[in-house]
Order: C-alpha cells, then structure tokens, then sequence
C-alpha cells in the first residue's frame, strides 16, 4: 500500500482509478481495460513530473519524511557485504539509533555509521525514531576510533531529526557526546564520505556527517534545526513549518549553492521511495568515486583539507 503525501492527490486519484481498472479486469476477462489504463499511466507520469519538478522547502520535507524512503538498513544490506555491526559504547549501553559496524563495500573494507529510523511502529521503538542518545555517540565514536587506527575509510549515512532531546540523555552528556563524536570525524587521517540519505537534522547529524565529501539525496533536508522546531523558538507556533522550512534554507539546492555540501544525488521520478534500487544504487557509485578519488592522499592532507573545508564555510557569504 503506497502512503501518498497531500500535495500527491492528483497522484493517488489517477492510480487509485488504475488498480480499480486492473480489478475489474480480472473479475471480468471480457472487459479490455488495457488501452484506458496505458492512457492513465502517461497521466501519472506527467502529474508526477509536474508536482516534483516545483517541491518547495516544505514538500521536500514531506518527502525527506517519508515512511517508505529507504532506510540506512536498506543502504546497508545493499551497498555492503559482510556488513558485521559491533554494538555498544563500552561505557553505558547500545543505542541502536546508530547503527555501526565494519563491513566491505565494492571489495574494499570500511566502517560504516548511519542513524536507522525503522519502518514500522515495533522498529521505530526499538530505534528510537532514529534519534540517537549520548551512547549512540559514543559507540560512533569508537567506530572512528578504530577506522582510524585501522586504516579504514568511513561511510555515513544520515537520517535524524535531531539527537534525542530526553532527561536521561541530557544526564549522560549528550551535547559532550555529539561534540566528540564530531571533533573525531575532524580528526580521523582516512577518507570519510557522508551522505544525507532523508533527514540531516542539528548536531545529531553533524556528529557523523563532518566527512571530506558530504552529498545529498535530492529531496533530503539539512538544517541546524527541525522546521517545527525553529517555528516554535521564532513565533512560538509550530504550525508556521512550513514558512520556516522556506527560510531556512535546508534544500539540497541552498545547501550546494551556500558551499556547506558537496554534492547533491538525483533520485528517481517521485522520489526515492518509489525506486529504492536505484536510488541505492546511485549512492553507492558517488560514494565509490569519491572514495577513488581520495585513495591517493596522505592521512594528514586528507584530515587537513577536510578541517579547512569547515572552516571555510561561510566566508564567502
């Protein structure tokens, strides 16, 4: 069952008249539907490819959030073999918002750490809507640690609204947690290349995401904080998202053109949840190639040029 968006009704009436063709087809083998259901077909396509190719900050949100996006479980299975995931923070606990391990991508051995929603009321329980806690950090944290003295680059997949804002969390040091995690993606001497797969949101993102090469899928967010988020704190009303989405700046476009990404990767016509696999797959052939291209540079020229390329963002401005 697809879950379709608001601004998608003309999409969903155009496929929802499609699958009553195809049951009346079968009910009745008398009855050709073929030609009014090929005509129908080319209507969805164009209304897909009206709506998508004007998304304002707000739609792209929408799509961001998704619940059939593909996940960082999706991106792992996929992109990865032999993906072997270590858990805990050897401090506290697991947090299995981040999910982090060692794995081989293309025959080359990485680490991996990406923030992992889940996909129905059971796993998002379990990972806790994909905000992580200080552990998550923590356990991030020793994944770089050991990608480094290893030698291993580091692959990021981002998709968090943010680290989890509870009491505990707070007590267990989570601002300390996210600014470790990204003083260590700073300080690492091997390539690390993040991709913000659906949401990027606050330091909950930047603490894995602070990679050499940052890219983005096309219809993923990136901001210091949620739209909800920055409407409450500016006019105390959550229900202005939507101007605040505009005004923030948190497409892939104003994020390319502002200097703070590197890349933004093409998703499918409607979006990734309606091709999956090859938006996975695209992913993957960007991450390749930037991996090629870093293999060549020393450990500190690879820690020097990524140090200098936060700190040059905004100077431009």
């Amino acid at each position: 069952m697809h879950n379709y968006l608001d601004f998608e009704k003309p999409i969903s009436d155009l496929e929802g008249k499609i699958i009553e063709l195809k049951k009346l087809a079968t009910e009745d083998e008398s009855i050709d539907t073929t030609d009014e259901i090929g005509r129908l077909e080319v209507r969805v396509r164009e209304a897909i490819l009206e709506i998508y190719s004007k998304l304002n900050a707000w739609q792209k949100t929408q799509v961001a959030r998704h619940p059939q996006r593909p996940h960082f479980v999706d991106y792992a299975k996929t992109l990865f073999q032999e993906f072997t995931p270590l858990a805990g923070d050897r401090k506290f606990s697991e947090d299995a918002a981040i999910q982090a391990g060692l794995a081989r991508f293309r025959g080359q051995p990485v680490a991996v750490i990406g923030q992992e929603k889940g996909n129905d009321t059971k796993s998002r329980l379990k990972h806790n809507f994909g905000s992580p806690r200080p552990e998550g950090y923590r356990k991030a944290i020793r994944i770089l640690e050991m990608a480094d003295r290893f030698g291993l680059p580091v692959i990021s997949l981002v998709d968090t609204a943010g680290a989890y804002p509870g009491v505990g969390a707070e007590e267990r040091g989570q601002a300390e947690a996210i600014a470790r995690s990204t003083e260590m993606c700073l300080g690492v001497k091997v390539p690390l290349v993040s991709v913000v797969i659906g949401e990027g949101g606050s330091g909950g993102a930047i603490a894995i995401a602070t990679g050499n090469r940052v890219y983005m899928l096309e219809h993923s967010i990136y901001s210091v904080i949620s739209p909800e988020g920055a409407a409450s704190i500016l006019w105390r009303d959550s229900t202005r998202a939507r101007e605040a989405a505009t005004n923030m700046k948190i497409t892939a476009e104003d994020l390319k053109s502002l200097g703070v990404i590197d890349g933004i990767i093409s998703e499918p016509l409607g979006g990734a949840h309606r091709d999956p696999d090859s938006v996975i797959a695209a992913t993957g052939d960007v991450i390749a190639n930037a991996l090629a291209e870093m293999s060549s540079r020393s450990g500190e020229q690879l820690r020097n040029e990524r140090r200098q390329k936060f700190l040059n963002m905004g100077r431009n401005l």
